[in-house]
């Protein structure tokens, strides 16, 4: 008898809360809870004029480390001592002295053109023997382009000034010819 009650009770106990679940469950319409709207309701806001301000985010506190890709090291690449083209290691710029009168002197520019020449020389390299133009590759006092057709090295001033000559007598007639070709055109 004691055990009969005991399991009596013991189903009461189980079944009583379930059964006055149950009828209250049917009678409202079933509720589906997201995460998104359960911490949205979760949400405090605080307003001192009265209407609703929409929360502001502080993103200082985060920071992004990118790890930066290492450069390459170029590897030199060997080359022959004592190689009689110059071991191909790029232009041979000109290292030496001198001035621009020395320079035309030198190259055999009459004096009666040394005008012409200092006024196209100047516009085209500043009178820099190792003017470089980085996009077409002209290159010396003249910009002689390309580099290589001038006779010697094309920064040598005097070789390059002895080429520009041909140059200049050839298509122009001369360097007085090439200063009226230049000042209408700014090139040569």
């Amino acid at each position: 008898m004691f055990a009969g009650g005991a399991a009596l009770l013991f189903a009461a106990a189980y079944v009583g809360p379930m059964g006055a679940i149950i009828p209250r469950a049917q009678a409202e319409e079933p509720k589906t809870v997201t995460l998104f709207a359960e911490g949205r309701n979760d949400t405090q806001e605080v307003s001192t004029s009265g209407q609703r301000e929409a929360p502001t985010l502080d993103r200082a506190s985060y920071n992004v480390y990118l790890k930066p890709k290492p450069t390459p090291t170029p590897t030199p690449s060997p080359r022959e001592q004592g190689s009689s083209d110059g071991g191909g290691g790029g232009p041979l710029f000109y290292t030496g002295g001198g001035a621009p009168a020395e320079w035309m002197a030198a190259a055999g520019i009459a004096d009666s053109d040394m005008g012409y020449v200092d006024y196209i020389v100047s516009r085209e390299s500043g009178w820099n023997p190792n003017a470089t133009n980085r996009s077409s590759g002209a290159c010396g006092l003249v910009q002689a382009l390309p580099c290589s057709k001038v006779p010697g090295n094309g920064y040598d001033p005097v070789d390059n000034l002895r080429w520009a000559t041909g140059y200049a007598t050839g298509r122009y007639g001369s360097w007085a010819g090439a200063y009226a070709f230049w000042t209408s055109n700014h090139w040569w």
